[in-house]
């Protein structure tokens, strides 16, 4: 590693300290500034999983949970435009071909941002976004129904399935272009501030030099389903920071050690069974410990909304936004399983 895991979560939580708590509620009512974005730049934390050799820390994986959990807490609109950016960084390390070395470095280093256009794919037996081979390059059309960091990103990976039903991941500009038409901003009930919008794919075409990887997609569905089975760290950083406007509030004390009490225990669970071997293996208990820190994040922004009495219904109150966050969270990269789950536990 280029730093020591204790100062990357320095690093994450100066960045928390100093700008993104102060500025969290401005931010939720008037977007993700282009200053934020450049000192999430700045800070290093994007190159968090990349390879070294590329520039990137090489972090264990209990770095970037802790990190996650920070930035999502401090404010939970900037940390979903960054937390997009580590995908691409993994498909790139994992890629075999020419776009790796042109993109991996910058994006390790904080050079560029990167957002992901690809989750629609989960949408099977739909098909969103078609990929047909045109020109020595590929022509994408379709519709992307949410891409994230819009005007902020500077890149995008982007795919689309086959008549072959073949998986194209590629690079592009994040930009208006030829083929490619942004929406106005989604008017979203939490993290409009994130800059989602849809994406009008009419014919964009991308050289054979931008694909990332291409793979059949039933192996896609293999790998990406048990992705969304894990509790994400976003959900306990949102949870400790209702936890801690409960704990600061008249008469919450007691109610906040609780909670932290059932947080804690859920995370530990959560993140052992994260980090088993075999990501197929223990799926009916990942659900069921995922499902579990969805109920302690209600009941912690629940409290801290209770905790702030009349004033949580203010725009500007920091209880209301973590509930509005908290509730996002319960359907950020929900999939059919997880859905099942949840309702279920629910009943």
């Amino acid at each position: 590693m280029t730093l020591a895991a204790d100062a990357l979560v320095a690093r994450a939580r100066r960045l928390a300290d100093d700008l993104l708590v102060p500025h969290a509620e401005q931010v939720d009512q008037e977007g993700v500034p282009g200053s934020h974005v450049e000192a999430v730049k700045r800070s290093g934390l994007l190159g968090l999983g990349a390879p070294v050799e590329y520039g990137g820390s090489a972090a264990p994986v209990a770095v970037f949970r802790e990190t996650e959990e920070i930035l999502a807490g401090a404010c939970c609109s900037t940390w979903f435009v960054q937390t997009q950016h580590h995908r691409p960084v993994k498909l790139l390390t994992e890629s075999e071909l020419p776009v790796r070395d042109r993109l991996l470095r910058p994006l390790a280093t904080g050079e560029l941002l990167a957002g992901i256009a690809y989750t629609h794919l989960r949408a099977f037996p739909r098909v969103p976004v078609r990929a047909v081979p045109d020109r020595g390059g590929w022509r994408f059309d379709g519709t992307v129904s949410w891409y994230t960091g819009w005007g902020l990103n500077d890149v995008m990976v982007l795919a689309g399935v086959t008549d072959e039903d073949e998986v194209v991941f590629v690079c592009a500009e994040a930009r208006e272009q030829p083929g490619l038409r942004p929406s106005p901003p989604l008017r979203l009930a939490a993290l409009m501030a994130a800059r989602t919008v849809s994406l009008a794919l009419d014919g964009l075409w991308l050289p054979e030099e931008a694909v990332v990887l291409r793979l059949p997609r039933k192996d896609f569905a293999r790998l990406d389903r048990p992705k969304n089975t894990n509790a994400s760290p976003a959900v306990f950083g949102v949870a400790d920071a209702a936890l801690d406007v409960v704990a600061g509030s008249r008469d919450g004390r007691e109610t906040a050690e609780a909670l932290r009490v059932r947080l804690d225990e859920v995370r530990r669970g959560a993140y052992a069974l994260a980090d088993h071997p075999v990501p197929h293996e223990h799926i009916e208990e990942r659900l069921a410990l995922k499902t579990r820190a969805y109920d302690v994040l209600r009941a912690a922004t629940a409290a801290a909304v209770v905790a702030g009495g009349g004033r949580s219904m203010d725009l500007g109150s920091r209880a209301q936004r973590l509930a509005r966050e908290g509730m996002f969270l319960l359907v950020q990269g929900q999939t059919d399983d997880v859905r099942r789950a949840h309702l279920a536990a629910l009943a």
